[in-house]
């Protein structure tokens, strides 16, 4: 028997939710065949088989949280693995001893290393109701993720000891399943109900994941408008922000909604129109962290504007040579990040860390892009820019940018950054002020580039401009390093040539 457990996942991650299994019990698999998909806050990790036999035993179900080494599954190696498919076709044997009516608890599944709670969000089941096994039977949500709770065995839900909305601590129960004979009549029995609402569904017969509906009904999204990626065509939640990012939209209102006559409000029926929906705990932990980086840092942010005439005349004048050698499109990121390097080093405090009473410089550049992906944003980092050309520079912003629509980076994608730009100015901002991504000392912000009056040379003349800003933490950086470093950025854009003579 071969155990696969969690891989590591970086140094500073101690948990991941299981996304999708790709097999199931009884399956052949193969040496290195990916087994099943994690994801941590924002990134996924695929689990190869280290073996090549029979998927005995899934530990760890889809939804569920799992700690660093973790046990996922086990495999059957030699005989035993020819034996193992052979139980899979006999379902009705291997139920035989659960005849006797046991009694099996569910518990809180694994949460990680450093989460020792989560609230009951949902249950999708009530007393009453007969579950097969590895069916899901309530949705937990923790400070990251949202945990699915699976089933443990074929049988009856006979008990829910934490109801919606209560904490539960980890290794808690959470309710009771009876088994036994009469649970196993009840759920074929139970059967054709699914098989009658599957038309409501697009004809599918497979359920789809409890957080892909949340975030479909959120968007209003159909299931015929989401192409599901989880085994047998589930639809997980990744899939609903694909859709989400592809255009899709909620189906128009009926010609006999549109026509309805307004109704005036009234103030006694204002209950009615409000909608209450907690926060989950991704978000509450997004809204601490960024109120933690306030209350921490004395962040201030000055600002400045850069004439991209030179930028753009060399941009259009190279841009189809520049494609045709290195494969990639010159954009603009290359040009800031050049730019913020060269400043970066005549002001290395913007390139440092406090730590405690200590300061840290940091004598390399590993950039931070932020990018916004239909599940949130994210900050893959490209390390050691410094020593890299515009190309080097562009290929490295292009694959990190594909991984994040596609949500495949990695932990080490996104962590060790010294230094961060931010680009709001591609969702059409005039002027921005970014927060700071501890613990770095400074991010750059750029908005869109807008065609303006400017007086030069004593006549006023239209130039593409763009604001740019510096928030800092003004603990390690002053105002003067800090005007000085936008200045010198705003300089070599206004004259690239000041980048080859590195001045």
């Amino acid at each position: 028997m071969t155990e696969v457990r969690v891989p590591t996942l970086g140094e500073s991650v101690t948990e991941a939710t299981v996304a999708t299994w790709f097999k199931k019990p009884g399956d052949a698999v193969a040496v290195d065949e990916m087994l099943c998909e994690l994801e941590t806050d924002k990134v996924t990790v695929e689990v190869p088989s280290p073996v090549a036999g029979t998927l005995s035993e899934i530990v760890a179900a889809e939804g569920d949280t799992v700690g660093v080494d973790a046990l996922l599954a086990n495999i059957t190696e030699g005989a035993g693995a020819a034996a193992a498919p052979a139980a899979a076709a006999a379902p009705a044997q291997a139920a035989a001893p659960a005849a006797g009516g046991a009694n099996v608890d569910v518990m809180v599944p694994t949460l990680g290393e450093s989460v020792t709670e989560a609230t009951v969000a949902t249950w999708f089941k009530k007393v009453g109701d007969a579950v097969a096994q590895d069916e899901m039977l309530c949705e937990l949500e923790t400070d990251k993720v949202s945990v699915e709770v699976p089933s443990p065995a074929a049988g009856t839900l006979s008990e829910i000891l934490a109801a919606e909305g209560s904490t539960v601590e980890a290794s808690a129960k959470l309710a009771v399943i009876a088994s036994g004979s009469g649970a196993a009549a009840a759920a074929p029995a139970a059967a054709p109900a699914p098989a009658a609402a599957a038309p409501a569904s697009g004809g599918k017969d497979v359920e789809d994941a409890p957080a892909a509906k949340k975030a479909m009904a959120e968007a209003g999204l159909s299931g015929d408008q989401v192409t599901g990626s989880g085994r047998d065509g589930r639809v997980m939640k990744e899939d609903v922000a694909r859709a989400i990012a592809a255009g899709a939209t909620a189906a128009p209102a009926t010609p006999a909604a549109a026509a309805a006559p307004p109704r005036a409000p009234s103030a006694a029926d204002d209950a009615s129109r409000e909608e209450r929906v907690r926060m989950t705990r991704l978000k509450q932990t997004m809204a601490r962290r960024l109120k933690e980086a306030q209350n921490t840092a004395a962040i201030l942010t000055t600002f400045n504007e850069v004439d991209m005439t030179e930028v753009m005349a060399i941009r259009n004048a190279y841009k189809a040579d520049f494609e045709k050698k290195h494969g990639v499109r010159m954009g603009f990121m290359s040009f800031f990040t050049k730019a913020c390097c060269h400043a970066l080093k005549e002001i290395p405090e913007v390139n440092a860390e406090i730590d405690g009473t200590d300061v840290i410089y940091k004598n390399y550049v590993h950039m931070g892009v932020a990018a916004g992906t239909p599940t949130g944003l994210v900050v893959p980092v490209i390390r050691d820019v410094d020593s890299m050309s515009f190309s080097e520079i562009e290929k490295g912003i292009n694959v990190m940018g594909r991984k994040a629509r596609d949500g495949k980076l990695t932990m080490a994608d996104m962590t060790g950054g010294t230094f961060t730009i931010s680009n709001g100015g591609v969702y059409g901002s005039l002027m921005t002020a970014p927060i700071l991504n501890p613990p770095q000392s400074g991010i750059l912000g750029m908005a869109k580039i807008q065609d303006r009056p400017m007086a030069i040379g004593g006549e006023v003349v239209i130039r593409p401009m763009m604001y740019i800003s510096l928030s800092y933490d003004h603990r390690i950086i002053d105002g003067k390093g800090a005007v000085t470093f936008l200045v010198r950025v705003k300089e070599m854009l206004e004259d690239p040539r000041r980048l080859l003579m590195d001045l």
